[in-house]
């Protein structure tokens, strides 16, 4: 089979720098496995781009940016896992009064009606006491963005579940 200009180009730059871009890889995460994986996906999006960067003057020097991009993407991915699961397992588990009430159970379907992120914010800020700062680490994000998904979210329960409800989620958590 003959390979056409760019693609022979290609495969000679990928013979001659996928071990380099996995060793820089591995130095960066720390896992083996991993290093396999984002020098593979490094190399995909080097060939999605191929007839723009084979007449660059540093395609490894595009290659190896994209290589620390998708290692600090994953460093910072498993760090937020950590942080998660730190925060689960770090709570003690709170002692419940009883089964729960009608209105408990309409707070979990209208937090359930909740996007994601204003969900995760609400619940963070509003049922387990976290700081914004430190819902924000929990996260992943800007302590903004939880002051905004937060308010919006509240926003969001009070539609769904009406003005009273809503604050008392919010004074009930004042006086535990």
């Amino acid at each position: 089979m003959l390979l056409d200009d760019a693609s022979a180009e290609f495969h000679e730059f990928f013979e001659r720098h996928y071990a380099e871009l996995a060793r820089l890889a591995h130095l960066l995460t720390g896992e083996t496995d991993a290093a396999d994986d984002l020098a593979a996906d490094a190399l995909v999006a080097l060939w999605q781009r191929w007839d723009r960067l084979r007449q660059a003057d540093h395609p490894l020097a595009y290659a190896r940016g994209v290589v620390a991009n998708l290692a600090r993407g994953r460093i910072r991915s498993a760090v937020r896992e950590r942080r998660r699961i730190t925060l689960i397992w770090s709570r003690s588990p709170e002692k419940v009064e009883g089964p729960d009430t009608a209105a408990v159970l309409d707070v979990r379907a209208a937090l359930a009606r909740l996007p994601y992120r204003k969900r995760a914010c609400v619940v963070l800020r509003h049922a387990f006491d976290l700081s914004e700062k430190d819902t924000a680490a929990a996260l992943g994000i800007s302590v903004g963005t939880v002051k905004s998904q937060t308010s919006k979210g509240m926003a969001e329960l009070e539609r769904i579940l009406g003005a009273r409800a809503a604050g008392d989620l919010v004074a009930g958590r004042r006086n535990r």
